[in-house]
């Protein structure tokens, strides 16, 4: 920017970009010219560091960044990175109606318009000098200008390096806080950003008392204080001026932005209004133009949204009930989050809804959701209707047991036949789901055909009955009886996804398969056999399994009987199953949830 810049045309530019950015998509644009200045900090950072060694590696550092960020494709991409981020956090303080201010999104915006204004000097005194008189400034001359001609523009040069590395840094957590991994590499994130800005700082101390010294020696003063250094007394005018104007332009930018909020407010509240009506009978009236979220958080109505607002999270998602003339299209950001959650067509973004008229709300996702159950998946995601297979197994006598036996021998028994139930249910490629008292209850299907989903279960009930012969054989002696189990499988549609709240939350099923797969195992006592399968399990399976004759039986809450086959042993399942099936595994098949979540 030269002295011959103008509000209005760099305010002609900003709306030129921000046209540009909606095409490429704000949000990416703002992240990738985020990313371009934090490496850019991270580069001066890095370079500053090197004042630990010496002030001659500090020039040697300096060397390699010019030829990264003084190239042509350095510079373009710098320049465009900087008028355009600034351009996109104007736009942004005036686009955004309502703020649910959080201390962390009010660090950031402070920080951010806080930069340019410690920043408009270092940029004039550098890379304007630089372009317009080809003065050539190293970290000799920075480094007197600051411990030595001015102690003033040294303060602001080591705040500006705090705040835009804070500021940054906030930038990224705010990017990376809700994918899967964060947690694990956080702490080397965080050592990371607290070390560089340290070692920074440390090595401008060391530079700065190199030139203390250095500045003494008159000959060193007359090479590195000469005019093709510092600049003559005109030129360092005209920075000067430089400076000024580009301090005026960003605060008449600011204020422009804060004075068209304000007409638009006043427009606003001329013209009609909406109303967003919520499950418990609240209603928020809210300008036409707001966003359902912005109307939530007007209205004091608490409205869970991670990521502030910025189409990132999906957690404020909510289901709409009103005429499809009344709301406008899904933006392709917003269809891409939409998509990612796998949610239905009457679900939206309340961040990004600006409804056309009155319409019903119902929010998906508890008000006080906290990042780390996203990140853990254990938001409740919206459900699936497929054809699963559920079994439920459960201990026998083992309210007999607890009384015959101390405290800590029943918790270890139960604890023991519940691994030995999870483990053969995982290795036949089953989700063990729901611990209940001394059962289990697992799922098939999730990630599979029905045929498979069938054929997985009835292995599961075969690796169960090896797993608890097997500790029988260890602790039947000193138990004095073996352990004794039932188990029921029966298979059909249902609806999959996570239900619970806060940290309690499971991925279950809801529908007839979990009901009639409990009943069956109950069963087990009846027919005085292990298990209990349901004939259209037997039949999707494939298998030959009419060894064992249908049963038709009524069970407690269904007006018709079910079919089903009673196996005394599960284990002579393995011969109608086949050696070569039983023996086959799914490691690790129960502890990720399928990908279609």
């Amino acid at each position: 920017m030269t002295a011959a810049s103008s509000p209005s045309a760099v305010s002609r530019l900003d709306i030129k970009l921000v046209h540009a950015a909606r095409r490429f998509g704000l949000r990416r644009l703002r992240l990738t010219t985020g990313l371009i200045l934090f490496t850019y900090v991270g580069t001066h950072l890095t370079n500053h560091s090197l004042g630990n060694v010496s002030l001659d590696w500090m020039e040697r550092g300096l060397v390699v960044q010019k030829a990264i960020w003084q190239s042509l494709p350095g510079t373009l991409a710098l320049y465009f990175a900087l008028l355009t981020h600034l351009s996109l956090g104007i736009w942004a303080l005036y686009e955004r109606r309502h703020y649910g201010w959080k201390p962390a999104d009010i660090a950031q915006l402070v920080l951010g318009l806080t930069i340019p204004l410690l920043l408009a000097h270092h940029l004039a005194v550098t890379r304007i000098d630089f372009s317009l008189y080809g003065t050539e400034k190293g970290y000799a001359q920075e480094l007197y200008a600051f411990w030595v001609a001015s102690h003033f523009w040294g303060t602001v040069q080591v705040l500006l390096l705090i705040v835009a590395w804070i500021h940054g840094c906030l930038g990224v957590y705010f990017w990376l806080r809700l994918k899967p991994w964060f947690v694990t590499f956080a702490p080397i994130l965080l050592a990371g950003a607290t070390l560089l800005p340290i070692l920074a700082l440390l090595g401008f101390l060391q530079g700065g008392r190199a030139i203390l010294a250095l500045v003494k020696d008159p000959s060193w003063r007359a090479v590195q204080l000469s005019s093709n250094h510092t600049g003559t007394p005109p030129e360092n005018a005209q920075i000067e001026t430089c400076f000024a104007w580009i301090l005026s332009v960003f605060v008449a930018a600011v204020a422009l932005a804060f004075l068209a909020r304000g007409w638009r407010t006043l427009r606003e509240r001329s013209r009609r209004f909406i109303r967003l009506h919520y499950p418990d009978g609240r209603v928020a009236r809210v300008p036409h133009g707001f966003s359902v979220l912005e109307g939530s958080l007007q209205a004091g109505i608490p409205h869970a949204c991670i990521c502030g607002g910025r189409a990132r999270c999906s957690t404020c998602r909510v289901r709409v009930i009103a005429d499809d003339h009344m709301l406008p299209p899904a933006s392709e950001v917003e269809r891409a989050v939409l998509a990612r959650v796998q949610a239905g067509p009457s679900v939206r973004l309340a961040c990004q809804l600006r409804p056309l008229g009155d319409i019903s709300v119902v929010p998906l996702v508890p008000a006080r959701v906290s990042a780390r159950e996203l990140r853990r998946r254990t938001v409740a995601r919206g459900g699936q209707e497929r054809f699963i297979v559920v079994l439920v197994a459960d201990m026998r006598g083992s309210t007999q047991f607890a009384l015959r036996h101390l405290p800590f021998d029943v918790v270890f028994t139960i604890g023991s036949f519940i691994e030995a139930l999870g483990r053969g249910i995982a290795d036949a490629g089953g989700h063990p789901n729901q611990f209940i008292g001394d059962g289990l209850l697992a799922m098939f299907g999730v990630d599979c055909d029905p045929e498979e989903a069938c054929r997985r279960a009835l292995r599961a009930a075969v690796k169960i009955a090896d797993n608890v012969a097997e500790l029988n054989e260890i602790m039947a002696a000193e138990w004095g009886e073996p352990v004794r189990f039932g188990i029921g499988i029966h298979g059909g549609e249902a609806i999959v996804g996570e239900i619970g709240y806060h940290d309690n939350v499971v991925f279950t099923a809801l529908g007839d398969p979990p009901n009639v797969a409990s009943r069956l195992q109950d069963q087990c006592k009846e027919f005085k056999c292990e298990v209990v399968v349901s004939d259209e399990v037997c039949r999707i399976s494939g298998l030959p399994l009419q060894e064992w004759p249908s049963h038709a039986i009524a069970l407690r809450g269904r007006a018709d009987t079910i079919s089903v086959r009673a196996v005394p042993r599960a284990r002579d399942l393995a011969a109608r199953i086949g050696d070569d099936m039983v023996a086959g595994a799914y490691p690790l098949a129960g502890t990720s949830k399928p990908s279609w979540l």
